[in-house]
C-alpha cells in the first residue's frame, strides 16, 4: 500500500512538471491528465483518500482546459467519493463543482443526483437544515426533468426533516402535495394514505381545531380512507389529557 502511495506521488510530480513545461510537440494537458489519473488510482489503492481527491480535482481542472466537461464533472464526483471515506464535509465543495459543470452542460438529471449526494452527506453529519436545502434543489431539478418519483423522494426527505425541526406547516404541505400526486397514479395510490397520515399528524402539532377540520375535509377529497386521521387526533388528545383509554373507542372510526 505504501508503494502505491509512493507511485501516486511520483505521478503527481510528473504531472506537475508536464503542466509547467513549454513543449511544442504533443498536448501537455492530455499527457498531464493521464498522469493525474494514474496518480489518483494509485492513491486509492493505498487508501490515501485526500491525496486521491486532490489528484481528481487537478484532473478535472485539466479536463476543463481540454473542454472535456463531462469527464471533468466525473472527476469531481470521483474526488468527492474519495473524500467521503475521510471527511464527508470536505466532499461537498467537489460535488458542488460537479453540479455546476453538469448544469452548464444542460445535464440537469445528473446535477440533481449530485445535489442529492450533497444532501445525503449533510444528513450523515446531522445537518438537517442544510440537507433540506439540497434535497429541495435536487427535487426541483428532478421535476424539471420529469423525474417525478425521484423528485418526490427528495421532497419527502425535506418533509421528514422539517417535521423533526418542528416546521410542521411546511412538512404538512409537502406531505399533502406528494399524497395528491400519488392519488392520481394507480401504482402509487395506496401510498397516498400514509402521506396524508403524516400530513395530518403535522397539522395536529401546530394547527387550531378549526384548521384541523378544514384539512381533514381536504384530505378526504384526496382519499376517502383518511378517516384514520380522526383516530390519530383523538389518541393525541387522550394522551395529552392522560386518558389513554379514550383512544380505544376510536376503533369504530376505522
Amino acid at each position: 500500500m505504501a508503494d502505491a502511495v509512493g507511485k501516486g506521488d511520483a505521478f503527481m510530480a510528473a504531472a506537475d512538471k508536464k503542466l509547467k513545461s513549454f513543449g511544442f510537440f504533443g498536448n501537455k494537458y492530455e499527457e498531464a491528465a493521464e498522469l493525474l489519473e494514474k496518480a489518483a488510482n494509485n492513491y486509492k489503492l493505498g487508501k490515501a483518500w485526500r491525496p486521491a481527491a486532490e489528484a481528481y480535482k487537478q484532473l478535472a481542472a485539466v479536463q476543463m482546459k481540454l473542454d472535456s466537461k463531462h469527464d471533468a464533472a466525473s472527476s469531481y464526483v470521483e474526488g468527492a467519493k474519495a473524500l467521503m471515506k475521510a471527511s464527508p464535509a470536505e466532499a461537498v465543495p467537489l460535488l458542488q463543482q460537479a453540479v455546476e459543470v453538469y448544469t452548464d452542460m444542460g445535464r440537469l438529471n445528473m446535477a440533481a443526483r449530485q445535489l442529492r449526494e450533497i444532501a445525503e452527506a449533510q444528513e450523515k453529519q446531522g445537518l438537517k437544515e442544510e440537507a433540506c436545502l439540497f434535497y429541495s434543489q435536487a427535487a426541483d431539478l428532478f421535476a424539471t426533468e420529469n423525474s417525478g418519483s425521484e423528485a418526490n423522494r427528495c421532497r419527502l426527505k425535506v418533509a421528514e426533516f422539517s417535521a423533526e425541526l418542528e416546521k410542521y406547516a411546511e412538512a404538512a404541505e409537502i406531505y399533502e402535495d406528494v399524497a395528491r400526486a400519488a392519488a392520481d397514479n394507480n401504482l402509487l395510490r395506496f401510498g397516498a394514505r400514509g402521506h396524508l397520515l403524516c400530513a395530518g399528524v403535522c397539522v395536529l402539532c401546530h394547527a387550531s381545531d378549526e384548521e384541523v377540520r378544514t384539512r381533514l375535509d381536504r384530505y378526504r377529497d384526496i382519499d376517502l380512507q383518511t378517516n384514520m386521521l380522526l383516530k390519530v387526533k383523538r389518541r393525541l388528545q387522550a394522551r395529552a389529557s392522560g386518558e389513554e383509554r379514550g383512544a380505544e373507542s376510536d376503533e369504530e372510526v376505522l
